[in-house]
């Protein structure tokens, strides 16, 4: 990760992962490795069931699900994701310096990414099935004005090609199919960008969360709190726009102040009733 605050050489997500989880336990967090298969608003305490069928309870709840990148789903995308093939230009579009990458897709999404691999990138080519675009009109005009991106339409990626033989581990060429004729061509790559959107990992909550048009969760107020009381959500399970780890840890640490603060008052308002 190059984009992190604080790390000037940048960091291992993995690496950067396990310090944070070692600064939660030493305050006390406990961490279970285990897949929720579903949580019971109804109840107090909240019950949370996991798929190895334990039940855990507690008093409130932060969703912090993320989201996952949308991929296509061809050979050799997950054999090469880390080695060439990535799903976030931010995060990665610093190690293309000087070099010619793909990006796939025609939304807003798949602008945004090849205008800003322009800053590292030598060339950049958008590769998109259509000849006309999801993206917005200004967004395509931006794309179509820089001097570095040009356009494959009316092409799919069929295969993300490499070397996995001699030497390290890299992409080096795409398969295109003309969506028209089914024709198949390939080209070189020094790197290829998947951006086709994201899906947000809420479906463990739809049932009574809100959730917008594409999944994310709904925060009615100002806060991090829900439209169930005593659950709260951040990070990416409720961000369509950023999508970074440094706006995800934010917000996370704003879910964890507002659910104290829940619980305080909930304590308080327990022993006036009492």
């Amino acid at each position: 990760m190059e984009n992190y605050p604080g790390f000037e050489h940048g960091i291992m997500g993995p690496e950067l992962m396990d310090a944070m989880r070692k600064q939660a336990h030493r305050f006390g967090a406990t961490s279970l490795y285990e897949m929720v298969a579903a949580v019971d608003h109804t109840t107090r305490p909240f019950s949370i069931r996991t798929e190895r069928g334990e039940v855990h309870t507690a008093d409130a709840v932060i969703i912090a699900t993320g989201a996952s990148a949308k991929l296509l789903g061809v050979p050799g995308e997950q054999e090469f994701m880390g080695f060439g093939v990535s799903a976030c230009a931010t995060c990665d579009g610093f190690f293309f310096r000087g070099l010619h990458v793909y990006v796939i897709g025609g939304g807003d999404t798949a602008m945004e990414e090849a205008t800003y691999l322009t800053r590292f990138a030598e060339k950049v080519t958008i590769v998109h099935r259509r000849e006309e675009f999801r993206a917005s009109t200004i967004m395509v005009e931006r794309a179509r004005s820089n001097p570095k991106i040009d356009f494959i339409l009316n092409s799919t990626v069929a295969e993300f090609v490499g070397s996995t033989d001699d030497g390290p581990k890299r992409l080096m060429s795409l398969v295109l199919e003309d969506t028209r004729n089914g024709e198949r061509t390939t080209v070189p790559a020094d790197g290829a960008f998947v951006a086709i959107g994201h899906q947000p990992n809420t479906s463990i909550v739809a049932g009574f969360l809100t959730l917008d048009a594409s999944g994310y969760i709904v925060r009615p107020g100002a806060s991090t709190a829900t439209n169930v009381e005593g659950i709260f959500a951040c990070g990416d399970a409720t961000d369509s726009v950023y999508r970074q780890a440094v706006t995800a840890a934010g917000s996370g640490c704003m879910a964890a102040i507002d659910a104290e603060r829940w619980l305080e008052h909930q304590h308080h308002a327990a022993k006036l009733s009492a």
